[in-house]
């Protein structure tokens, strides 16, 4: 198995344990609506990786943008269980109009939450809109014509 789809399955099992063990606090947190979306997120986000794994030798994309997509998956989806938990703990209401309803927190903190929700997006966003153009019909074809023209260059063909 490839190293890097074998450690998509790692981290998205791990990521999914941290879901559930977040599910056992969730009414601990200032905010148990979104400690239950914290335990959620965590699920979520580790499935995600895991399915992200199981279909990773499918992606076809130059190493730099297979890298920036392998990140950027890995980003958001630790950085999002991480933001919600965060915000849980804090009582903060950035971005999250239903679960943090009733709740606010520091105005620092709240920028923070925003920060935090926004990278999270972008990188979501980013790494799907990669994988997906990895995953398209003429991918494959595409990566070997430009990893020729590449070694051509390298080699002064």
């Amino acid at each position: 198995m490839d190293d890097s789809k074998r450690r998509l399955i790692w981290h998205g099992m791990f990521l999914f344990l941290l879901g559930l063990l977040t599910g056992f606090m969730e009414t601990k947190f200032a905010n148990p609506r979104m400690g239950l979306a914290a335990h959620l997120e965590g699920v979520m986000n580790g499935t995600f990786l895991i399915a992200l794994g199981a279909v990773w030798m499918e992606v076809r994309l130059t190493a730099k943008l297979k890298a920036a997509a392998y990140w950027t998956a890995l980003y958001g989806a630790y950085v999002n269980w991480v933001a919600t938990a965060l915000g849980a703990a804090l009582g903060a209401a950035a971005l999250s109009p239903i679960t943090g309803a009733g709740h606010n927190a520091l105005p620092w903190q709240e920028t923070l939450m925003t920060a935090l929700f926004m990278s999270v997006g972008l990188a979501i966003v980013g790494s799907a809109v990669l994988v997906l153009w990895g995953l398209r019909r003429g991918a494959a074809a595409a990566v070997v014509t430009q990893s020729t023209t590449e070694a051509q260059k390298t080699s002064g063909a």
